[in-house]
């Protein structure tokens, strides 16, 4: 069965020339259990021999992506921080850090909405760490799945490093409250909510769309040639990128109406049961889709 028609195009039953396959993480890759799928491996393997690139492209941390992947992921390329930084064996691709002052003031306006009432907590996402103030169990339990490397800090506002971006978990809904309390950074800034809980503030501009399409043009590789998965906002310019994008069967309705092709749900392995339908890569234990 060919992946589920998103009202576009009839889904392919092969892609011969894609290049590049880059995928969400939450929701998308991961199982409901926040894990990888075992059949991964031997597809990272057989995309590796045949020259096509694998992208991890999420809002987490660069060193929580090279951790979850560990030596597999070696010579992945990694678009971390919903964008702003893109790595490849270690090395620096592209960054896009934050203006020091628009730092000062995001905080700022956390601390607001902390002292209103709301349940919220922020990451100060830098090049060497992630940074936080709030050190209660439970947010600490939320920043450190996506973060590897977090320390925690008196003052947000003394952190001596490059941020990448500002990322603020809100224990209620991010859209609702912590989103229309940013609004104001949206005008020249880019304010998207990634998830249920979390919102993130980064350089106008600054997405994994753009991060994509510098990878594209880095590598010499057309959006006929990328093949892109993802469920939630912050996915949105990403599919735009890839002429073979897929919502994932759990997606947010507007990754569904933007995608081109429905692809079965995280929690069905979509991912690589597709990857591996289209490229005619045959995986033990694996159904096609």
């Amino acid at each position: 069965m060919t992946p589920t028609l998103a009202p576009v195009l009839p889904a392919p039953a092969v892609a011969s020339d894609v290049r590049l396959v880059t995928v969400d993480m939450d929701g998308t890759l991961l199982d409901d259990a926040h894990e990888l799928p075992r059949a991964l491996w031997p597809l990272l393997a057989e995309l590796e021999r045949r020259g096509v690139l694998f992208c991890p492209a999420s809002g987490r941390q660069y060193a929580n992506l090279a951790a979850r992947f560990g030596d597999a992921g070696a010579r992945l390329l990694y678009i971390a921080e919903n964008g702003s930084y893109v790595v490849r064996d270690g090395v620096e691709v592209s960054s896009d850090t934050l203006d020091r002052g628009v730092v000062h003031e995001i905080v700022a306006e956390v601390r607001a909405l902390t002292a209103s009432g709301a349940d919220v907590g922020v990451v100060v996402c830098g090049k060497r760490s992630a940074y936080v103030e709030r050190t209660d169990d439970r947010f600490r339990a939320e920043a450190d799945r996506y973060y590897a490397l977090l320390a925690v800090v008196d003052d947000l506002l003394a952190v001596d490093d490059e941020v990448l971006k500002v990322a603020v978990f809100d224990f209620g809904s991010a859209a609702r409250t912590t989103a229309p309390a940013l609004a104001r950074f949206a005008e020249a800034h880019q304010v998207v909510v990634s998830g249920e809980h979390w919102v993130d503030v980064m350089n106008p501009g600054t997405h994994k769309g753009a991060a994509v399409r510098r990878v594209q043009e880095a590598f010499g590789i057309t959006p006929a040639q990328t093949m892109a998965f993802g469920d939630y906002l912050n996915d949105l310019e990403m599919l735009d990128a890839a002429e073979l994008s897929f919502a994932m069967a759990n997606a947010h309705p507007d990754v569904v109406a933007r995608a081109r092709y429905v692809a079965p749900a995280n929690a069905e392995n979509g991912v690589v049961r597709t990857v591996a339908a289209l490229l005619g890569i045959e995986l033990d234990g694996v159904d096609p889709v």
